[in-house]
């Protein structure tokens, strides 16, 4: 088993309920709770001596493993500071000087109405179905002759839920032609549901205006060194790669993750305990009487209303921060099972609340 990680020193509460008296463990931002493997922690030692010299700004090394890994074409992949800065780039390079609609669900991601504001676009939010999940539907009728972008999170952020394929390649399919989609699977190697979720990537090899988008920074564990990828068709690839910023993943991310792709099924193996654990903290919160949705991510939604904040503060006071979205619910990751069990505590106490 691994080591639980709390964090370090003693942190402000929240919620303004002054200085938190446990040192909590943080289950607020999706973290992996282990830590890197020690053949990848030796090898960030050995690179740690170079960090006086700049890194690969083309990203040479980690573009081939992508490509072999995942057989696609090099000229297919751009890489990013994070899926969030490959992102960034991406919305640059799209809206640029004259701005546009970008559509996506809503609660999803909170980068995506940062981002999409950031560089001049108009937000446009679509509500999640009453089951936590996407409503495609809808958001095809809020798709304009000035959308330029659409993102599909999936499995989405905060609320685990996922798309299911059929119905994701039909919507694929009535777009208009203008609109570039992003497919958005920062979890997919948390997913579980193989049979109704179709794997991005075997979608956009046939779709020259899907963009995947992946990440280092869950599955395997480097949130840290921030770096991610996309996965679309040279046109838009291109794109991406002439915004980025310049040396904009540091050596030691791209050695780290070549490492973790050559050492991808000791990963896998601690990703399948994570499962395992979600499926156990699954299981209580609903034995305790909430309504908990499927989640095939690395964390748990608590649909629980205006009761959100008040189990946030119950789970701080107990030792692990939450993140909390006001008046909807309570985001939960998976980390160490003495941390899981410290919110399952709690949520006994919450029984039948929002569900």
């Amino acid at each position: 088993m691994y080591a639980p990680r709390r964090d370090a020193g003693f942190r402000s509460a929240p919620f303004g309920a002054g200085r938190c008296r446990v040192p909590p463990f943080s289950l607020s931002a999706n973290e992996n709770p282990y830590p890197p493997l020690p053949s990848v922690q030796e090898l960030l030692h050995r690179e740690s001596g170079r960090i006086n010299r700049y890194p690969d700004r083309f990203v040479t090394e980690l573009t081939g493993a992508l490509s072999e890994r995942f057989s696609v074409p090099a000229a297919h992949l751009a890489v990013g500071a994070g899926s969030v800065g490959v992102t960034a780039h991406l919305l640059h390079s799209v809206l640029g000087e004259s701005g546009g609609e970008v559509v996506y669900a809503w609660p999803s991601f909170e980068a995506y109405p940062h981002l999409t504001r950031l560089y001049g676009g108009t937000a446009v939010e679509v509500p999640l179905r009453a089951d936590h999940s996407h409503d495609l539907d809808a958001m095809a009728r809020a798709v304009t002759d000035r959308t330029r972008l659409l993102i599909v999170c999936n499995p989405n952020n905060p609320t685990g839920t996922v798309v299911d394929h059929a119905e994701l390649e039909r919507f694929l399919d009535r777009l208009p032609g203008h609109v570039l989609v992003v497919l958005d699977e920062a979890y997919r190697e948390f997913v579980r549901d193989a049979r109704s979720v179709q794997d991005g990537i075997a979608l956009y090899r046939d779709r020259p205006r899907l963009i995947v988008l992946r990440t280092f920074s869950k599955a395997y564990g480097l949130a840290g060194l921030r770096v991610g990828f996309a996965v679309c068709h040279e046109p838009i690839a291109s794109r991406i790669r002439k915004s980025s910023v310049p040396f904009g993943v540091n050596s030691m991310a791209q050695s780290a993750a070549v490492a973790s792709l050559g050492a991808e099924d000791e990963l896998l193996a601690r990703v399948e305990e994570l499962v395992e654990e979600r499926n156990r903290v699954q299981d209580g919160l609903r034995a305790a009487g909430l309504g908990v949705p499927v989640s095939q991510a690395n964390f748990v939604w608590l649909p629980l209303g205006t009761d959100t904040e008040d189990f946030a503060r119950a789970c701080e006071a107990a030792g692990a921060h939450v993140r909390a979205f006001p008046g909807e619910g309570a985001r939960v990751t998976i980390g160490e099972p003495e941390a899981n069990d410290v919110v399952l505590g709690v949520a006994a106490r919450f029984g039948g609340a929002g569900s």
